[in-house]
């Protein structure tokens, strides 16, 4: 989840240098600084999502008995 959020705050932090700053250090442009952290945001914030979707399973118990099948679907519970 820590991925998830910091990649929204790296994309939110690049917008405002994109679009809502002016600055002036010699070699750094403030427009190519926040394109850079919006993407670096982008892309953290897909793989946090992917490691997230990754790491859940569901557990699936099928019980038969003559006559009739029952089955259980649950997801275990989440680990920090």
């Amino acid at each position: 989840m820590g991925a998830i959020v910091g990649g929204i705050i790296l994309f939110v932090l690049g917008a405002i240098a994109r679009f809502a700053l002016e600055f002036d250090l010699p070699g750094v442009d403030s427009a190519t600084l926040g394109t850079i952290l919006m993407g670096a945001g982008a892309v953290l914030f897909v793989v946090g999502l992917l490691l997230m979707l990754r790491s859940r399973k569901t557990v699936v118990n099928t019980q038969e008995a003559p006559g009739h099948r029952v089955s259980e679907r649950r997801d275990p519970p989440p680990t920090a």
